[in-house]
């Protein structure tokens, strides 16, 4: 009796995991088509027609494959120049916030100095203010200096990210004194034990803060938009809203070449995901240790 019942129960609880194993994974499949049918959709609609788009019954495969669309949108707009001026941006904001966050992490977990914490919670409320706030003063102080329309101007408002230095020190308060004290009698500076020593050891953050910072100064518009205005320093997301106008200023329907546009600004970003993505998980798993 008891061998039966210990039977049914060892049953009961396997299909309990079953049940559950299952319920996960169609939870994850659903959110996995929510998060990947907009790209989906981006891309067969780049080489879709107009005429196919913008029928009343979607169609979920292009009828007909039309490449000539990135090549219109690389004739309509000045891409190399759009993509040459996104890459010295994003490199100049991204090598500005990795000497910045580095050290200033450093200061903040290892340093000693009065109101060291008091002064960190101030940089990390900085994270709660949106740039549409700041951004009349900036214009304004930019426009004094005669910034606009500069890579200076696009990089400095972002050269400082509170956010990489929060990630990178909570990274460095979780490794021991220790090696930092062993780094001394081996005859190493601060600087040379943050490069030789810290750094090496928060890898994985490093690479996942870095992915995060290089992909937000390739998709930033709202800032590049204000501060350059003539085509010379035009960055790719607002060379894709252009794509949009006629000389006339007018709007035009050309969801396609859009569509087209968009796929080509992706792809950097795209593979350096693919790259670097076996560093995200244990580079935020480790900044959540302390």
């Amino acid at each position: 009796m008891d061998n039966r019942f210990r039977t049914t129960a060892l049953k009961r609880d396997d299909f309990r995991r079953s049940y559950g194993s299952l319920l996960q994974l169609l939870l994850a499949i659903v959110i996995t088509v929510i998060a990947f049918y907009p790209i989906y959709w981006m891309l067969i609609s780049s080489v879709k027609s107009q005429d196919e788009i913008l029928q009343l019954r979607p169609t979920f495969w292009p009828r007909e494959f039309h490449f000539e669309n990135y090549t219109a949108v690389l004739r309509k707009g000045n891409f190399p120049k759009y993509y040459f001026n996104t890459i010295v941006m994003t490199f100049g904001i991204l090598a500005s916030q990795i000497v910045t966050g580095i050290f200033a992490a450093y200061g903040f977990s290892k340093g000693h100095f009065p109101y060291r914490d008091k002064i960190f919670l101030l940089v990390l409320g900085a994270l709660m203010i949106p740039v549409q706030v700041t951004f009349i003063p900036l214009y304004i102080m930019f426009a004094r200096f005669n910034l606009t329309d500069t890579f200076t101007g696009l990089i400095l408002p972002s050269a400082v990210s509170p956010y990489y230095i929060f990630m990178l020190r909570q990274t460095f308060m979780s490794i021991d004194d220790s090696y930092i004290d062993a780094a001394k009698i081996d005859g190493l500076g601060k600087v040379g034990i943050i490069t030789r020593v810290l750094t090496p050891m928060c890898r994985s953050t490093l690479f996942t803060v870095t992915l995060v910072t290089f992909t937000t100064g390739w998709n930033s518009y709202f800032w590049p938009k204000i501060i350059a205005k003539e085509e010379s320093h035009r960055v790719l997301t607002v060379g894709l809203a252009k794509l949009r106008d006629t000389f006339a200023g007018q709007g035009t329907m050309n969801n396609h070449e859009i569509m087209a546009g968009a796929v080509l600004a992706i792809i950097p970003v795209v593979v350096l995901f693919f790259i670097f993505q076996k560093y995200m998980l244990s580079g935020y798993s480790k900044a959540a240790m302390k």
